[in-house]
Parts: C-alpha cells; sequence; structure tokens
C-alpha cells in the first residue's frame, strides 16, 4: 500500500544532521566493481531503493553482493551474464552505468533502454557515440542495445555535452582498452573525481577528473579495493535549504562545503547566515528570506538536482525570483504543486517567475519525481497547517529515512500509509 508523509509545518529545525553517502556516486563506483577481480569492500553507501536495485542488477549479472549496516562487499562473478534484465532496467536509469564495464571487460552488453525519473530526454547517444570511438559496434533495436568488440583501442573523444552518465560509462570502457584514451568537455561533478578515484585503487590509470579532459591510460586487469564513498552534496544541500526556509539554525556534519559552492552562494544571496565549522556547514535561516534569480549549470554551477528545493523557498522569499532550468526541459513538475500551496509561480517554456507570498498554506500535494519530492517536503515544513506529500517511493529513491532525520531536527513529520479512496 501507498504511504505518504504527514507534516505540521511552522516548526523551527534545530540541531545537527549527519549527511549519508551520494547516491550518485555509489551507484557509478557499484557499476565499476564489474570490472575488478578480487573483492570490493564499499564504506558509506547509503541505504536506498536506487542503491537496492543497481545491487540487483549487479546480482543479476553474476556477482555477489553482501550489505551490512553502511558497508556492501562484492565479490566478483564466476561467470558473467552480460544481459540486465528489462524490469531492473526500467526502474533505475542508472542502471546504464553497468554498459561501459560490461564492454571493457567482457566485450559484449545487451540491455533494454533505461527508466528513472521522468524529468527530460536524456538520450544515449553520447554514451554510444563514444562507445563506438572506442571500437565497439553497435546496435539499436527493438527497445535493447547491444554492443560487441574484439577489444577496445585507446582514442581521443569528444562530448557534445558534458554528461555525467556518458563520462562516467566511457572512464569505465577505457580502463582496460589497449593505449590511452583522451575524453574532452567531459562533466566535471565530484562524483566523476570520486569514480576516478576508487578505479584508481583498483590499479586503474586516470587523471584529470574534475577538469574538462580525463586520460586513461589503459591496464590489463583491476584488482579489489576498499574504498569510502564521498558524502551526499545534494543531500546537504537538502537540509541546508530547509533550515534557511524555516528560520533554523542547523549544523550539516560530514558534507563537503567545496562541493557546495553555488549552493551556499545562492542561500548567502536569500539572507541565511552561512558558517563553514570543523566537519560540516552550520546555517541560520533569516526571519524573511530575499528574492533571487538563478540559472542551473553543469557542475560547478548551480546543480539541477537542487532547483525544486530553491524554488520552494523563492515561494516565500520577499521580492520576485527568476529560476531557469537550462539542463533538462521537463523539470518544473513540482511548480504545480507548489501552486496548491499557495505559491505564485508562472512557467514559460524554461523560465519560472516566483511570487513570493507571505505565508504556504498547507494541502494534498504529490511527488513527480525526487527532488520535485524533497521541493515539496520543504515546503510543508514552511507551510501553515498540515501537508499531505504523496509518491514517497520518489523520496525513498534518494534520502534514507528523511522524516526520521527531520524530526531529530525538531520538524513534526511523520510517515503513514495512505487509506483507500484517500488519493
Amino acid at each position: 500500500m501507498e504511504e505518504c508523509l504527514i507534516i505540521e509545518g511552522g516548526r523551527r529545525l534545530e540541531g545537527a544532521v549527519t549527511v549519508k553517502g551520494a547516491k550518485n556516486a555509489a551507484l557509478p563506483i557499484m557499476a565499476a566493481t564489474l570490472l575488478a577481480t578480487e573483492d570490493c569492500t564499499l564504506n558509506g553507501v547509503p541505504n536506498l531503493q536506487d542503491v537496492a536495485t543497481m545491487a540487483a542488477v549487479l546480482h543479476s549479472l553474476g556477482l555477489k553482493i553482501e550489505r551490512r549496516a553502511d558497508t556492501l562487499y562484492v565479490s566478483p562473478a564466476e561467470a558473467i551474464v552480460p544481459e540486465v534484465p528489462a524490469e531492473l532496467m526500467r526502474q533505475l536509469r542508472a542502471s546504464n552505468l553497468v554498459m561501459g564495464p560490461l564492454l571493457g571487460r567482457y566485450h559484449f552488453f545487451r540491455v533494454p533502454y533505461p527508466g528513472g525519473c521522468a524529468i527530460g530526454s536524456r538520450p544515449m547517444d553520447l554514451h554510444l557515440k563514444g562507445f563506438r570511438a572506442l571500437g565497439a559496434e553497435v546496435r539499436e533495436s527493438q527497445g535493447y542495445i547491444e554492443a560487441r568488440t574484439a577489444g577496445l583501442k585507446g582514442t581521443a573523444v569528444y562530448l557534445d555535452f558534458p554528461s555525467v552518465g556518458a563520462t562516467e560509462n566511457l572512464m569505465m570502457a577505457a580502463v582496460l582498452a589497449e593505449g590511452v584514451t583522451i575524453l574532452h568537455n567531459v562533466a566535471k561533478e565530484p562524483e566523476i573525481v570520486d569514480l576516478q578515484n576508487f578505479l584508481n585503487s583498483l590499479g586503474a590509470r586516470i587523471q584529470g577528473a574534475g577538469q574538462d579532459t580525463i586520460r586513461i591510460e589503459g591496464v590489463e586487469r583491476l584488482k579489489g579495493s576498499v574504498y569510502t564513498i564521498i558524502p551526499d552534496r545534494i543531500e546537504a544541500g537538502t537540509f541546508l535549504a530547509a533550515a534557511a526556509g524555516t528560520t533554523g539554525d542547523v549544523f550539516v556534519s560530514g558534507c563537503r562545503p567545496e562541493h557546495l559552492m553555488a549552493v551556499l552562494a545562492k542561500l548567502d544571496e536569500m539572507g541565511a547566515k552561512i558558517s563553514l565549522e570543523k566537519g560540516g556547514i552550520r546555517l541560520k535561516g533569516p526571519r524573511r528570506l530575499k528574492a533571487v534569480d538563478c540559472k542551473t549549470l553543469p557542475y560547478p554551477g548551480f546543480p539541477t538536482d537542487m532547483q525544486p528545493q530553491l524554488m520552494a523557498l523563492m515561494t516565500v522569499a520577499e521580492g520576485t525570483s527568476v529560476m531557469v532550468e537550462s539542463i533538462f526541459e521537463n523539470r518544473f513538475k513540482h511548480a504545480a504543486e507548489l501552486r496548491r500551496l499557495g505559491a505564485d509561480i508562472k512557467i514559460e517554456g524554461r523560465v519560472a517567475v516566483i511570487n513570493g507570498v507571505p505565508d504556504l498554506s498547507g494541502g494534498p500535494v504529490e511527488a513527480t519525481d525526487l527532488r520535485a519530492g524533497a521541493a515539496l517536503v520543504i515546503a510543508g515544513l514552511m507551510a501553515s497547517g498540515e501537508t499531505r506529500v504523496e509518491g514517497l517511493a520518489h523520496i525513498d529513491r534518494g534520502y534514507e529515512q528523511l522524516e526520521v532525520r527531520l524530526r531529530s531536527l525538531g520538524a513534526e513529520i511523520r510517515r503513514r500509509r495512505l487509506q483507500s479512496g484517500e488519493k
């Protein structure tokens, strides 16, 4: 039966919360264990539905995976089945990250087109173009992608757009390729750097992650490793935004401020008082937020994964805010839900104009995707009265026990099952 969150708004958030490991770093690193010939131990892996789905994908391919607390133990496959079941692929877009390691190590894969949040078109052409440049023969037919090679050869690949997924897939494909691969115009996210560091801990020779160009010198084999995932910058940003919107005083520990500079700059501009302290970030929210203009951009610009949460703050900020979404063309679905709570938002294409209102009023809303869900929770915390957030499965994909951790900060929030006829 479906669950929802019930939020009684108007409570000030106070206290400390610790950030979990980054989902968007854990998923590619889990996929990269396909390249290892020995056991891998991954620490700091968040206990999320997306992670469980990726574990199921790897298990279906032949890996042995065991979770204890926040650690995953991954053993290499005795035999590999280089084809992912369609039902798993549909649940998680990041399941496409097995393509690079399968092609690099086993020289073949056959996978259905992946699923994930419906936030815009995320075509696979950059991935496939890169695989072809490395010497693979790629075919697409009847909803499947199939690729094979006698052995990948290092080459120069230019990405038309700095796609995170394509950068990760091509890094993993190239580590066992013959010769040197140079990837140009790559994504620079901290999760890319984390993947490089993990692959290098297995014995890969990669340099340049976090910059425009990545150089990969192919090696013959990769061993095992013990590795700790970086903290989740989007989760940290979400807690900081929740503090800012509730005139709160919250210390977010375990995060890395250098990964959050664009987010911190906007929260500061809105009037929040931010201090970088040992082990984390403290934020004190203002009596009333100020309007800002913002445009999402590839890292190190403002992250598209924080756009809905910032928009939630804009709804009650003094003045008129403008949000431009330059990454995904369909990522304003939360705007209609925020309007249900009294927000004044006008959308034209990729631009949202938000006139701040003095207060939001609680009501029933539904999360349409992961980060939209986080925005609606923040809005519910700020609103007067009761807010019911449905579509909880989306939120559980990216936030571990969100309501428990918000309660520890003083929020009045609980999870409950929806009754029949309540939707």
